[in-house]
Parts: C-alpha cells; structure tokens; sequence
C-alpha cells in the first residue's frame, strides 16, 4: 500500500496491459507485488510484476519498446521499468518485470 493508501500495483498493471492492447499484444496479469519505496525527496513504490502474453511479433515489438514507454498513472510516475526475463511456457511467455513508481505531488 502507497502512503496515500492507493494499491499502486493496480494502475501500474493496468497500463501495461492497455499498452500491450495497443501493440496488439493480448498480455495478462499473472501477479504483482509492491513495496513502499522513498529517497531523500521522492515517495513512490518498488513493483515486481508477472504478465504472460502470446508469443509472437506483437509481443517482441512491444518487450522491445517497453522500457521507453510512456504510461499513464493516476498521481504517479514510472521512474523505472525494466524486463527482468522472459520465459516460455507452453505457447505463452512469462514476463517479469521490475518499475519504480514515484508519487506524483
């Protein structure tokens, strides 16, 4: 839980998966986790994420553009997100994710 007490890992995952639509990539969520995260100035979260997706192109240009991506958050910002690996499980693959959220003022 965030210090405003909003789940941040609910909006993160739903813009990853409305960004995977938007590159035709059928992604799902498979789990998530959150930890409060702050540095001398910035109060956010820490996420571990898990999506699977089928693969194919749409998932390749979407992993391949992931970490500029630009998701929109209520009152947060991604600082950081980063594709930690990715593995084959049946005819889909696992994602696992790492972000950093930062509460918007």
């Amino acid at each position: 839980m965030s210090r405003r007490g909003r789940d941040p890992s609910a909006p993160l995952v739903r813009a990853l998966l409305a960004d995977a639509a938007a590159a035709g990539c059928r992604a799902s969520a498979e789990s998530s986790e959150a930890a409060d995260w702050s540095s001398a100035t910035f109060v956010g979260a820490r996420h571990r994420l898990v999506l699977s997706a089928p693969h194919g192109p749409a998932l390749s240009h979407w992993l391949a553009g992931l970490s500029s991506a630009r998701l929109a958050l209520p009152h947060a910002l991604v600082g950081e997100l980063r594709v930690d690996r990715v593995e084959q499980s049946g005819t889909r693959r696992r994602i696992a994710l790492s972000a950093l959220t930062i509460e918007a003022a």
